[in-house]
């Protein structure tokens, strides 16, 4: 099931960072990755995104994320 949040911050650099959910819930990581975008994929602080919550090896992880 997907849901909406905002990126909290994102290390293009390292090319991770968190996204804060829209209902409230925990923060969720985010790895580039997960991002569907073509070329250079990467998220900025504030962009409204669409994803889905996965299960990972640390806790909750963002995948398919699509920029709104």
């Amino acid at each position: 099931m997907s849901t909406t949040g905002t990126v909290k911050w994102f290390d293009e650099t390292k090319g991770f960072g968190f996204i804060t959910q829209a209902d409230g819930g925990k923060d969720v990581f985010v790895h580039f990755r997960a991002i569907k975008s073509d070329g250079f994929r990467t998220l900025t602080e504030g962009q409204e995104v669409q994803f889905t919550v996965e299960q990972g090896n640390k806790g909750p992880q963002a995948a398919d994320v699509v920029v709104l």
